[in-house]
């Protein structure tokens, strides 16, 4: 079992999961605006597979998708963080990817967890480079990539996991190495 790390911002904690996350995240699966550009929201049961699958991942790895706490009030707004993608049609490779309550959308939350993320990823992971997917539907997502500094690979895949009659399938590529990240942060 690895040191799972804890990552903060101004505003925000990034921390491992606990029981307490599990009716909330289930309530943000199940938010049809949150879910928008998934194939479908998800129950119950399913929210507490994917908490239990992310709890897992943080201790054998130290790091993974995060529980999004608001240091204000400690509120749970959502997750973020890093996973090591080995089952799409892309290069081995390591994500960062977010999904946040709606309440929290438009104040610059996905954007500061995001690039503490990519700022671990970098520094303390050494790694070279870091892509983020989504639909090419998903035009909110991508605004957050650019404003991070990522740019379109130029590499779309259909997802093997999303059927096409949803119209999700076809998903964009952006990516940031550690050279150009450093520059949008210095």
């Amino acid at each position: 079992m690895a040191l799972v790390h804890q990552l903060q911002t101004p505003r925000l904690r990034l921390r491992q999961w606990k029981e307490k996350d599990l009716e909330p995240f289930a309530t943000l699966n199940a938010d049809e605006a949150v879910m928008e550009f998934f194939p479908s929201v998800l129950g119950q049961d399913e929210s507490k597979e994917a908490a239990s699958k992310y709890q897992k991942k943080l201790e054998e790895n130290g790091w993974g998708f995060w529980v999004m706490e608001k240091l204000s009030d400690g509120a749970f707004m959502g997750l973020v963080g890093l996973n090591r993608v080995d089952d799409l049609p892309i290069d081995d490779c390591v994500e960062v990817g977010w999904r946040l309550a709606k309440e929290y959308w438009g104040s610059g939350y996905a954007t500061e967890a995001a690039r503490a993320c990519l700022e671990f990823a970098f520094t303390t992971l050494n790694l070279e480079e870091v892509v983020a997917i989504t639909t090419v539907n998903n035009i909110r997502s991508q605004a957050v990539m650019e404003r991070l500094g990522m740019h379109d690979a130029g590499k779309n895949f259909d997802h093997p996991k999303v059927a096409a009659a949803t119209g999700l399938r076809e998903h964009v590529v952006y990516k940031i190495c550690r050279e150009r990240f450093q520059k949008t942060t210095n």
